[in-house]
């Protein structure tokens, strides 16, 4: 188990380090001045080159991507001069020094991930920090939903299979699969938020805290994550109906399901007891790779229903050019994604004993 685990971080870290090099040389080719957009379109060459010198611009592209790396390693490299970029004096970094050699000093320290452009004195750390809770809480919600709500109606609809009942669910999910979420967001919003309001009581937006009316205090209103839950929710329930329904009519044609029926045992027995666990596999699988990518797929929904998590800061970013965030909230996404493949590859080991063997 413990090679095993060396080798996923193994190649976990040759799949960031791919992330970083295309995120860097992406955001870097992309038109438009930081620095002039940092100063609102000022002019001043003087403020302009302070600009660019703090933040490494006037450097080399290739420069520049050794500055990005060495900020990110925990291990890193800096130089003890006060005017340079990786200076340890410029306050940036909390650290432990390693080793020291003339002018090049070795230290431990967290990953930067620099600060924001916009926000100005601000660390991307800080930003993240304050939206992704709400991302995960939101994920979370829509998942719980999917994956409850999924398997019971792909049991029911495995159970019933080629009655009108199956072809229901069978079409209810493949409208799920088809419809894009930007469109389901403002369609869902419109229609409990604004037309059937005064039944839901739900807002068209809102967020997990809120402001009172009178200014004084933050609240948290549980019921503005209803629409957005349900529409980050609604594409991985129709994919885990599928493939509940598909897995488990494939497991009822084993050997041991027919065993059972042949003690007397009824059908909610056979599908708890033995049936549910091994048409779980595929089911598992998916949900990991639903989770990981609502946390990138949560911007369009965050966005129209003004739900203040990652996503809607991804956007807010985008229109303001604040690079270190967009980087930054990529590199978290990412690395999210591959801790949670991880422990599904875990999960599934211990569902499937064929899979722990190997």
């Amino acid at each position: 188990m413990i090679l095993y685990i060396l080798n996923k971080v193994f190649y976990a870290l040759l799949t960031l380090f791919g992330v970083v090099t295309v995120v860097f040389l992406l955001f870097t080719v992309l038109p438009g001045d930081p620095a002039r957009m940092m100063l609102d379109q000022n002019e001043d060459p003087e403020q302009l080159a302070i600009i660019k010198h703090k933040y490494g611009f006037d450097q080399p592209v290739l420069t520049q991507y050794a500055y990005y790396l060495n900020d990110l390693s925990p291990l890193s490299v800096h130089q003890k001069s006060g005017d340079h970029y990786t200076s340890l004096t410029s306050g940036k970094y909390e650290y432990t020094k390693l080793l020291s050699v003339e002018n090049q000093t070795l230290v431990i320290k967290k990953p930067y991930l620099r600060e924001s452009f916009q926000k100005t004195g601000k660390t991307v750390v800080a930003v993240i920090s304050e939206t992704l809770p709400n991302t995960i809480v939101l994920a979370v919600s829509a998942i719980t939903l999917a994956i409850l709500l999924g398997i019971f109606l792909g049991i029911i609809s495995a159970n019933a299979r080629d009655t009108w009942l199956d072809k229901l669910i069978q079409v209810i999910s493949t409208f799920g699969m088809s419809v894009p979420s930007f469109f389901s967001a403002i369609l869902v919003a419109w229609l409990l938020g604004y037309v059937l309001h005064k039944y839901t009581n739900l807002n068209m937006t809102g967020s997990l805290y809120e402001m009172d009316d009178f200014g004084e205090a933050i609240t948290i209103q549980w019921k503005n994550i209803v629409l957005p839950a349900l529409v980050l929710g609604i594409r991985p329930l129709a994919v885990v109906i599928q493939l509940m329904r598909n897995s488990l009519l494939e497991v009822y044609n084993q050997e041991y399901i027919r065993t059972a029926q042949a003690k007397g045992l009824n059908q909610r027995q056979i599908v708890w007891r033995h049936a549910l666990k091994n048409a779980l596999n595929p089911v598992v699988t998916a949900v990991s790779g639903w989770f990981a990518s609502m946390l990138a797929g949560a911007v369009f929904v965050e966005y129209i229903f003004g739900w203040n998590g990652l996503g809607k800061e991804i956007v807010d970013a985008l229109n303001t050019l604040d690079l270190p965030i967009i980087m930054g909230a990529v590199l978290v996404i990412a690395t999210m994604f591959i801790l949670i493949n991880i422990l599904v590859d875990i999960i599934y080991g211990l569902l499937d004993p064929k899979v722990r063997i190997k």
